[in-house]
């Protein structure tokens, strides 16, 4: 009798195992992602975090000619990538034109190669897509800010194909929720978060 209850307690925790891994399956087929470069990843990773619908947001690298660049590597500038965000949405919560109306908003899209005072390729305005509507969508919002005169110098981002994106280092990861108090937090990121928040706040989590 132990060992036919131990059976079946086996058998339903192998069949619990499954559907957990069935609905996991069924999820992340049903989420999308997005690449977007604007800047220094600890600002970008701390806005996109904060939306409804994005499910998570990865600082790495992408765009460059070497394979797993370190954040020195990248920050000299010899590597050609630059810092990035891999988020991952539901598309049925947030639209990918809603994540690039956040990206143009919270980033300045006419500096080349600069973000306030981050400077260098690797600070560079860039939509990553992966697919072409991704990229149909990004020339379309440039188009719509740049007729509408929304800026008063030339949108410089770059729209480029999606290649391989390297995750950075663990101490980068959920920086800001990590380091509020550090001096870089407080004196940048702490004004974009306000900005954004003002505006989105009906699309916060």
């Amino acid at each position: 009798m132990k060992n036919k209850s131990v059976f079946i307690l086996t058998f339903l925790l192998l069949s619990l195992n499954l559907l957990a891994q069935k609905n996991k399956k069924y999820m992340d087929d049903n989420l999308s992602t997005a690449t977007f470069g604007n800047g220094c990843f600890w600002c970008t990773e701390a806005i996109f975090q904060r939306l409804k619908g994005v499910e998570k947001v990865i600082p790495g690298y992408t765009g460059g000619s070497i394979k797993n660049p370190s954040y020195k590597e990248v920050c000299n500038g010899t590597t050609g990538h630059a810092e990035a965000i891999q988020i991952t949405y539901d598309p049925k919560i947030i639209s990918y034109r809603e994540l690039l109306d956040v990206f143009f908003y919270t980033h300045d899209p006419t500096t080349l190669n600069r973000q306030g005072a981050d400077a260098g390729t690797q600070y560079r305005s860039a939509v990553f897509y992966h697919d072409e509507k991704q990229k149909k969508d990004a020339e379309i919002i440039i188009a719509q800010l740049e007729a509408e005169k929304v800026y008063d110098n030339k949108i410089v981002t770059e729209i480029t194909r999606f290649k391989k994106f390297y995750i950075a280092e663990d101490y980068h990861q959920n920086y800001y929720n990590n380091n509020k108090n550090q001096g870089y937090c407080r004196a940048v990121i702490n004004p974009k978060l306000d900005k954004f928040v003002k505006k989105y706040s009906a699309k916060l989590k």
